[in-house]
């Protein structure tokens, strides 16, 4: 007789994906408001500022040119991926041609396309952790293998070079690097960059550079592109950026992906087969915002040095918290430790994601815990809000601390 066997009903690499756990944080305290439920949410990764109105009217007027209501080239506008190269020479002294750049449907997308077109089945790609959510599952979905490489607050969250070796093997491809970090606000100087630029190269590994928050940096501190500092990586650089976060433009979704002429047309292609061209309505407001003034940034920069200093000190002052001070991007990372089995109303919280559910459901604020980052013991805190939510926001966590018990 013959038989049928049930076939799975969702692909395993799909189904074993992570779902964004910052978003999810997010989507769960914007469901609570919504419901009339006053939440602080610390979980967001985007400025709180509106797009720049410069940019906004010209997307608004390009809606109504007919020449942006069709298929335009997989890569991106030429005029767009000549202001990108302009913008990189620029801001960080990387010098591109305008066919070495990418535009993708924001950053994450050029994160992607960067593993698909580099990451072989098994090939490993080192980490640092802390790391953004996304790394590790867009290694995975491109079939390679993450491979976390620890820090500590001690060493600033920032990897030492002879730790760096023992986590070398002959499947070692691409190495992520990331600074300012998200989650962590650090900042590697010039003097750590450099050695880490040298350090991958001389192992002959890829680098895939994330610069998003490459103009978010303070106290003097600056993003250094490592294919600057050593020359000989270009050819095994990936460069990743947007307009997200520079132009509080995080709902528009433009980023790009610079890397070597071969890399970007093998990624042209396949993006050519998912999403072909980025809106041509971001798109032309991307130019926008890249051939015009910094002035925004500079706007941001000084609300969030101020918000910097007032989370950093509130966090501190509640018993049982360790933060550092952050260097760049606009996120606190704290350790949570000292609040971990405390008897909350009745509920003693183990791990900072069950602490996360505590302070959400009884001091209603949003945070995201260190086990979304690799870090468990860990929270990260966004910045990107007004002084006074955040006032509030930690204020009420500082209560809630204070109402328990050690158990």
């Amino acid at each position: 007789m013959e038989t049928h066997q049930t076939k799975q009903r969702l692909s395993t690499r799909i189904a074993n994906v992570a779902e964004s756990a910052t978003l999810a944080i997010d989507a769960k305290a914007k469901a609570l408001k919504a419901q009339g439920v006053d939440v602080i949410g610390f979980g967001a990764g985007e400025p709180d500022f509106p797009t720049p109105e410069r940019i906004a009217k010209v997307a608004a007027s390009a809606c109504l040119d007919p020449k942006n209501h069709r298929y335009t080239p997989t890569a991106g506008l030429p005029e767009l991926r000549q202001a990108i190269a302009d913008k990189t020479k620029r801001d960080s002294g990387l010098e591109v041609a305008a066919s070495q750049v990418l535009v993708t449907n924001g950053g994450k997308h050029a994160i992607f396309n960067t593993f698909a077109t580099l990451i072989g089945e098994g090939d490993e790609v080192l980490i640092p952790s802390p790391y953004w959510t996304t790394y590790p599952e867009a290694v995975r979905l491109a079939g390679g293998v993450p491979i976390e490489v620890p820090t500590t607050l001690e060493n600033g969250f920032k990897v030492r070079l002879a730790e760096l070796d023992r986590y070398l093997t002959p499947r070692t491809k691409l190495f992520v690097h990331v600074s300012p970090s998200n989650p962590t606000g650090a900042v590697y100087n010039r003097e750590e960059s450099t050695e880490l630029a040298h350090w991958i190269l001389n192992n002959n590994l890829w680098v895939m550079s994330d610069e998003i928050y490459e103009h978010l940096v303070y106290d003097g501190n600056k993003a250094w592109s490592l294919p600057v500092l050593e020359p000989g990586l270009a050819d095994r650089a990936v460069v990743v950026n947007g307009v997200a976060k520079t132009y509080a433009m995080t709902g528009w979704r433009v980023g790009w992906m610079i890397a070597p002429e071969d890399v970007i047309s093998a990624a042209t292609n396949f993006q050519s087969q998912s999403t072909s061209n980025v809106s041509n309505i971001a798109q032309r407001a991307a130019i926008e915002a890249l051939q015009g003034p910094l002035d925004e940034v500079s706007t941001m920069k000084k609300a969030f040095t101020r918000r910097r200093a007032l989370i950093h000190r509130l966090l501190n002052e509640i018993p049982g918290v360790n933060c550092p001070l952050p260097e760049g991007a606009f996120y606190a990372y704290a350790s949570l430790d000292g609040l971990l089995k405390r008897d909350y109303s009745g509920i003693v919280p183990t791990t900072t994601s069950e602490l996360a559910d505590v302070i959400l459901d009884q001091a209603k604020v949003a945070i995201v815990p260190g086990e979304a980052f690799g870090t468990p013991g860990y929270a990260r805190f966004s910045y990107a809000m007004g002084e006074k939510d955040i006032a509030q926001g930690i204020g009420r966590i500082a209560e809630l601390v204070a109402s328990s018990t050690a158990s």
